[in-house]
């Protein structure tokens, strides 16, 4: 790991807050203009669930290397009432809320590693990590 940062997301500003950060984390790691805008589409899904579903959260940034290769990790964490069903929850279309049922989904595509951890009353956890091609 060479830099990392956590930031707060207790609302519409931290969530562009945090495409921001991402986003200058993402080249600060060498990843090409699409694999940041790839992490960046994912870190808003997934701040915007965490806000959605769990009143708030928060997110580590971490630009982390794997021998030569460097890479971009973000740890979303919340304490709201987690996910019944992590498999249901990671099905295209499937919702609680309002919304087309994507976020976790497509942010699963978008990245090169997805881990989600939740249950109910523990809130959830979620690391994304891109690697630079």
């Amino acid at each position: 790991m060479t830099s990392s940062g956590e930031l707060p997301i207790n609302g519409n500003g931290d969530v562009v807050l945090v495409r921001q950060e991402v986003r200058a984390a993402a080249l600060e790691a060498g990843l090409s203009l699409v694999d940041q805008t790839k992490i960046v589409t994912a870190a808003s899904e997934l701040a915007r669930n965490a806000l959605v579903y769990a009143g708030g959260g928060r997110v580590r940034i971490e630009i982390v290397r794997n021998g030569v290769r460097a890479g971009l990790r973000l740890t979303f964490s919340d304490d709201g009432p987690g996910i019944p069903d992590i498999e249901q929850a990671l099905v295209d279309g499937w919702t609680t809320g309002n919304g087309l049922g994507l976020g976790l989904s497509g942010s699963r595509r978008l990245v090169d590693e997805f881990d989600l951890r939740s249950a109910p009353g523990e809130g959830t956890l979620i690391t994304v990590t891109k690697w630079a091609r």
